[in-house]
């Protein structure tokens, strides 16, 4: 169908069903997707199109501890990555992003550019490499994409962005025939190969898999994912943008699982999964005077987050809404302990995810939990509020750090999605 027929066909109510499939709030939904389908019109031609869907993740434990394996639990919001997509001849992609731009290449030659590291560019031809080295099929396609995921608000817009990339290859040239977890781990390999961003795997899983899910690193080729009913009833998921900037921090995100591999090499193993926690303790004067203090700390933190994680995944399914709240508040301060990746290193006049904490932990006064989220440094926390307290909350931390830094995402049920 056109994308200007389907356009109408959808502010008709024609699809709602496919829409609730995705979408809780059908005006909304029915406006947004109308309008992605008009303006694809628009920028391309009137042609036939379909509709895909990647969304944002928040991660609700395990903080830094899949790039060595361990377990996370996360789950997908209800903002996601839109686009309307079409198949193009000649392997040419051409790909409109509104507040970002045109982006025109050619997927005839996949190899990694160093002139395209950290752009999305990059992010486009890795997914397309990694797909190809897997034995899909790949093709040029013109596509036009919205988001409601905000660049740098700790949701994974990077992430998002990548899984959209493998939703398009795989409904446009594979009939609809890419696992989630193989999605999650092309999006992986195009960040860490050809973006040239060092990062773990449970961004990419979150948003391809979609729900609230415990995901098990061991096998990092086939992790496994367990969906877990997310009961806090009583209880709203904020996530806090501090507005922090992200540039220039790579090397502070690559020294964490860096430092946590050189601990793991000192105790006989590739990564920390690996190897024992009681071994860390007795080898501690070694592991110390190798690796230093930090690396050390850090460790201890991958160990204890690891175990929580199951821990927290149990409290959920038993309900015990305020054992969850315990845990999540013993995660925020190992990652501000132990881990540290809260502080910006020879820079005290930047610490927006420092203030953040305290100002939260100032308006929670005692009741819910709040924590680092994500990478930490320069990003957002998460906290876990009251709901008879939320708006004084939300009204606390936008007076601080802006209008609209506090938002309230929902958990969204779909991972990646051909919507129509």
């Amino acid at each position: 169908m056109k994308a200007k027929e389907l356009a109408n066909g959808i502010l008709g109510g024609e699809n709602d069903a496919a829409l609730l499939r995705v979408y809780p709030d059908l005006p909304s939904a029915r406006a947004r997707c109308a309008g992605v389908l008009s303006r694809y019109a628009e920028a391309f031609s009137d042609e036939e199109a379909i509709l895909l869907s990647a969304p944002g993740r928040t991660e609700v434990g395990g903080n830094h501890t899949d790039h060595n394996r361990g377990a996370v639990l996360a789950a997908a919001v209800e903002l996601d990555m839109l686009a309307a997509a079409a198949p193009a001849e000649n392997g040419e992609v051409d790909l409109f992003s509104e507040g970002f731009g045109r982006i025109r290449i050619s997927l005839n030659d996949l190899c990694a550019r160093r002139d395209e590291e950290g752009s999305s560019a990059a992010l486009i031809r890795g997914v397309a490499a990694g797909m190809a080295a897997r034995g899909y099929r790949t093709g040029g396609f013109r596509a036009y994409v919205v988001s409601d995921v905000l660049r740098g608000s700790g949701l994974s817009s990077s992430a998002a962005f990548e899984i959209l990339l493998c939703c398009i290859e795989s409904h446009l040239y594979n009939n609809g025939r890419v696992p989630p977890a193989e999605a999650a781990v092309i999006g992986r390999f195009a960040e860490n190969e050809y973006f040239k961003k060092p990062c773990g795997l449970m961004d990419q899983m979150a948003c391809a898999t979609g729900g609230f899910i415990k995901i098990d690193f061991r096998d990092p080729l086939a992790p496994a994912v367990t969906p877990i009913p997310a009961r806090t009833e009583g209880y709203a998921m904020c996530i806090m943008d501090t507005h922090g900037n992200h540039e220039g921090l790579n090397e502070e995100y690559a020294s964490l699982p860096r430092e946590m591999r050189a601990v793991a090499r000192a105790l006989g193993g590739e990564v920390l999964r690996d190897v024992a926690e009681d071994a860390l303790y007795a080898n501690a004067v070694r592991v110390r005077a190798a690796c230093g203090d930090r690396a050390f700390l850090r460790a201890a933190h991958f160990f204890r987050e690891n175990a929580r994680v199951e821990a927290q995944a149990q409290a959920l399914l038993s309900g015990d809404t305020e054992g969850f709240l315990a845990l999540v508040r013993e995660s925020g301060r190992s990652s501000f302990m132990y881990l540290q990746n809260v502080f910006l290193a020879g820079d005290p006049a930047r610490e927006p995810v420092a203030a953040a904490l305290l100002m939260s932990e100032r308006l929670l006064a005692g009741r819910g939990a709040s924590r680092v989220h994500g990478g930490g440094f320069a990003g957002t926390i998460q906290a876990w509020v009251p709901l008879g307290l939320l708006p004084r909350y939300r009204a606390g931390m936008d007076a601080v750090f802006g209008p609209g830094s506090c938002a309230v995402p929902g958990i969204r049920p779909a991972g990646m999605a051909r919507v129509l």
